[in-house]
């Protein structure tokens, strides 16, 4: 029976407790740790589904139903909610308010089919009074925001996995054997990278000089650059187009004029004042964070990645400090711009803060984000400085910036006034005019708060430089010195860093501030692009990807296209459009547009290795190929069925670096390996080192014989060739791979006969007497015993290692495959495990341990800045989620035996039947001669496995299932009527 308590179910566990004590104990909050079921995989899908699902787990001909099941990792969350079901009268969906949470709460309600009344809980900031206001006023179900994420993950698996396949055939693999993947978000961020990379590729530089000077007048000084010249503005960066070519008419100085004009101007020594013109001016603050300017400024200010920003921002937002981080609204509550007005006056005084309150408003339509800016929670703001032993370092910089931001978009304007000083100076019979200016704020305002950041700009050395001006007047004269001719160049587009790649997608209208931190991490992890220093520095990988996609899925990586469907998809979460006519139309196509099925059915051939070939020189192509780029030389004049030579591309070199110039100088380098070493003594082979196109490498090598010389004639006897006798095949030679710690130049005999020794003999293990070896691998050093393994800490350790020092390192715990290296920070027991936390650095990465649980640091989160509170938090949410599902061996199949079909959404165990497995498949008639053939086993297996698939009941997830509860059952059939959400009240 119910006991009176309400069943809160939220996202994450942290959020948990602090709901739990806002709330009391009428209330039980428990979490589902994120989504409890998603799309099936091909193998989830039992066999008599196959048919309709098998090959999105959507069935596209019956109105795109999706086919669900639970996740392996969490049967025991589902079981421990259905527990906590069972005494509640009624539950409390209190996931995230936007789509995802949305459909992570109508997926909670289709897998627990609670029988009491279910309502919807939102919040936008967990402090005390937001959580009790939120459960006092619940809602419904929105099925909109449910329809537009469902059609969001239809989407994405539809076109995923009918492009990508193209791009593993066509292209191959990314970094470190990484499956490629394609999809409307990530292969449109993609391109734009690729397109910036082309673009400074196709840059044409141009050169220019002028002239800066110091103007001094009683004791004060300050710089001054050449303007104009006899009237005539003199060139900038920004008069040349990326051609190279002017684009107005403007003096263009070489250095020999740059030099003599300078030499004048030095001559003349006086300047004088031709004009001072003031401008004032007015600055007013930047509105309030929302997901993406978050981002941009967390990566301009803070240098963290938008996926450590984002991580950051969901730690402040669980543990009740900031208001919702996924938002583009610029809104700010009544209270919220109360309390940043009271606590601007507070620190800067009455002055700071206009009348009236600033009134943002978003430009944004989506029903999704109908809440406010991200900004410090609750009705009065918490000061960094209040909350320093409460936050760890990267939560406190980021919580300083989210608060300043927030106070200052309430304040008043800045106020300035900009003066510029133009001189002349008669060089010779030229007249140079020289600028300067300055700005000097007359009131701060905002700035005393927060002043935003920029990206980096292009040309911007065109600008003056701000500096601080001496009262001068038109007439003065004034002496100039330290005339110097400076040279320049134009350059190209600067490259994407995260910050400006967010801020381009958002004003494009691609993906959405929910998205922005998984696109870019999708594109890193894929190989796609990488980082040097901020920038965003796209693979040879990525420009072939992006060339197939250009050339064979134009409009799905089509910037408007793919603005378009995001747009599509708000009208769907505000019930202006159908689910499953909008998908019939993007699939099949219709008026507007073509249709993914009919672009993959029509794709005709696709030539790989002109896709993955980019022309460098007459003579020189890169290539991509399994194991990365390279350079093809094909030699001027050369038999067109010669073998052309290989050269490779230095990793860091970014495919703008790659000119002909260089491409050339690559091509003119001496090669660093075919370095004889000297002789192997024991078999007379002569050990070779070669700089190889998968890395630097040691090889044995026959000598060579020589050849047999006619005594009487000095000629060379040529040896008659055997006809009919079969050339025998020549074994491979040894080969080693050098350490990373090795060099080609520097390596001699004795280390190559070592790695060419390699794996080395440790000894026997004294319990087992298996042989224990060391050698190097892909991912370094390690120890084998049969099939155990365990990493060794360097290289050295291979050589060096001792047989008791093997035992000592297999008496250690494997840590699921991870290098069991020393570690790098020790903290306080973890207050459930009881025991020592300990921060590693393991073959994958940064983690925390207690010693039973792993929790990998995030990607982009600085693993040395890891805080107690901090690895506590990881190691809870990875034992929240469980171990990761072991894979199912493969089984083999027999005729006699059939696979049951897995159970599916609704988790309905259905009764195992042994009926595969009856005496009729083994009855005396079956040893028969007749009987024993393959056809009768096999029809005999087909029908059992019929009838046990018939009796087995799936719960395919149905567009109808969103009725009310009372109509729910355990295995709906899928129809075309999309109902109500089945909320109870």
């Amino acid at each position: 029976m119910a006991n009176g308590k309400k069943l809160v179910i939220v996202e994450s566990p942290t959020k948990m407790k602090s709901i739990q004590g806002y709330l009391g104990d009428d209330y039980e909050v428990l979490s589902s740790v994120g989504h409890i079921r998603d799309l099936a995989s091909k193998k989830e899908i039992p066999a008599d589904k196959k048919a309709a699902y098998g090959k999105y787990s959507i069935d596209v001909e019956n109105d795109f139903d999706p086919f669900y099941v639970v996740n392996d990792r969490k049967t025991k969350t589902v079981a421990e909610l259905k527990r906590a079901l069972k005494t509640a009268d009624e539950v409390l969906l209190a996931t995230d308010g936007d789509r995802e949470g949305e459909a992570i709460a109508w997926h909670l309600l289709e897998v627990l089919k609670p029988k009491v009344p279910v309502r919807r809980m939102i919040f936008h900031e967990i402090t005390k009074d937001a959580i009790r206001e939120a459960a006092e006023n619940t809602r419904e179900l929105d099925v909109s925001l449910v329809d537009a994420q469902e059609t969001r993950r239809v989407l994405d698996r539809l076109y995923g996995w009918d492009v990508s396949p193209v791009l593993w055939r066509k292209v191959g693999s990314g970094r470190e054997g990484t499956a490629l993947s394609a999809g409307r978000v990530q292969s449109a961020a993609t391109r734009m990278v690729v397109e910036r990379e082309r673009e400074r590729m196709a840059f044409v530089s141009a050169s220019y000089w002028d002239v800066e000077a110091l103007a001094s007048q009683t004791g004060s000084s300050f710089t001054t650059r050449l303007a104009r010249l006899d009237g005539a503005p003199i060139a900038r960066g920004s008069d040349y187009d990326d051609n190279g070519n002017l684009k107005k008419a403007v003096v263009v100085l070489d250095e020999a004029k740059a030099r003599a004009l300078a030499a004048a101007i030095t001559t003349a020594g006086r300047a004088t004042v031709a004009k001072v013109e003031a401008k004032p001016g007015t600055r007013s603050p930047r509105a309030p964070f929302t997901t993406s300017t978050l981002q941009q400024e967390a990566g301009r200010k803070l240098s963290m990645s938008a996926k450590h920003a984002m991580g950051v921002a969901q730690r402040l937002y669980e543990k009740g400090f900031i208001t919702y981080m996924r938002t583009d609204s610029v809104a700010l509550s009544g209270q919220a711009i109360s309390a940043a007005r009271a606590q601007a006056v507070s620190l800067y005084g009455d002055k700071a803060v206009p009348a009236n309150p600033r009134v943002y408003k978003s430009k944004s339509k989506n029903a999704q984000e109908a809440h406010e800016a991200v900004r410090p929670s609750g009705e009065t703001f918490r000061t960094p400085a209040s909350l320093a032993s409460s936050l760890d370092r990267d939560e406190q910089k980021l919580y300083d910036l989210i608060w300043k931001r927030t106070v200052a978009s309430q304040m008043a304007d800045a106020k300035y006034e900009t003066t510029t000083v133009t001189l002349t100076v008669a060089a010779g019979e030229q007249v140079a005019e020289f600028t300067a200016s300055g700005t000097v704020y007359t009131f701060k305002g905002f700035l005393e708060a927060y002043e935003e950041g920029n990206d980096e700009k292009r040309n911007g050395r065109d600008d003056d430089e701000d500096q601080s001006l001496p009262a001068v007047a038109a007439g003065d004269e004034l002496t100039v010195s330290d005339v110097e001719p400076k040279g320049h160049s134009t350059s190209p587009k600067p490259r994407y860093t995260e910050a400006s790649l967010v801020k381009a997608l958002e004003e494009k209208g691609i993906g959405r501030p929910s998205t922005f931190a998984s696109i870019i991490g999708v594109i890193l992890d894929r190989g796609y692009v990488s980082k040097r220093g901020q920038a965003l520095v796209p693979s040879w990988l990525a420009f072939s990807v992006v060339r197939l996609l250009e050339e064979h899925f134009a409009d799905l990586v089509d910037y408007d296209f793919t603005a378009a469907l995001e747009d599509d998809l708000d009208a769907i979460a505000r019930g202006e459009q159908r689910r499953t006519e909008w998908l019939k139309s993007f699939y099949f196509g219709s008026e507007k547009q073509v249709g993914l099925r009919h672009i993959v059915d029509n794709l005709g051939e696709i030539d790989a290795r002109e896709l993955n070939s980019t022309r460098i020189t007459d003579t020189a192509t890169l290539r991509f190929g399994k194991y990365g780029p390279y350079l093809e030389i094909t030699e001027p004049g050369a038999d067109a069925e010669a073998k052309p030579r290989i050269v490779n591309i230095p990793e860091e070199l970014a495919p703008d670096e790659l000119t002909p110039e260089k491409a050339q100088e690559l091509i003119d380098a001496p090669v660093a390996g075919d370095r004889v070493l000297g002789e192997n003594a024991e078999n007379g082979k002569l050990v070779v080192v070669k700089d190889g196109r998968f890395g630097p490498y040691v090889q044995e090598v026959d000598a060579e014989e020589p050849d047999e010389v006619d005594q009487a004639t000095g000629e060379v006897v040529e040896q008659p060739k055997k006809r009919g006798v079969k050339k025998e095949v020549a074994p491979k030679p040894r080969t080693a791979s050098l350490f990373r710690s090795m060099s080609v130049d520097t390596i001699d005999l004795d280390t190559a006969l070592q790695l060419l020794s390699l794996p080395r003999v440790v000894g026997a293990d004294p319990e087992t007497g298996a042989e224990i070896t060391a050698q190097n691998g892909r991912f370094g050093p390690y120890l084998k015993k049969g099939t155990d393994s365990r990493s060794l800490d360097d290289e050295k350790q291979i050589f060096e290692i001792t047989l008791d020092e093997a035992i000592a390192k297999y008496a250690e715990p494997k840590y699921g495959a991870r290098r069991a290296s020393s570690a790098l920070k020790e903290f306080d027991a973890d207050p459930v495990s009881g025991k020592a936390i300990k921060l590693k650095d393991g073959r994958f990465g940064p983690y925390v341990t207690d010693g039973e649980t792993n929790a990998t640091v995030p990607r982009g989160e600085d693993a040395m800045a890891v805080t107690f509170e901090r690895a506590v938090e990881l190691i809870a949410d990875k034992r929240a989620k469980g171990p990761a599902p072991k894979k199912a061996p493969a089984r083999k199949t027999t005729a006699t035996k059939t696979t049951a079909a897995k159970t599916t959404a609704a988790k309905t165990t259905a009764a195992k039947t042994t009926a595969a497995k009856t005496t009729a498949a083994k009855t005396t008639a079956a040893k028969t001669a007749a009987a024993k053939t393959t056809a009768a086993k096999t029809a005999a297996a087909k029908t059992t496995a019929a009838k046990t698939a018939a009796s087995k009941t799936t719960a395919a997830r149905s567009t109808a299932s969103k009725t009310a509860a009372a109509s729910k059952t355990a295995a709906p059939k899928a129809t075309t009527t999309r109902k109500a959400p089945a909320t109870q009240s």
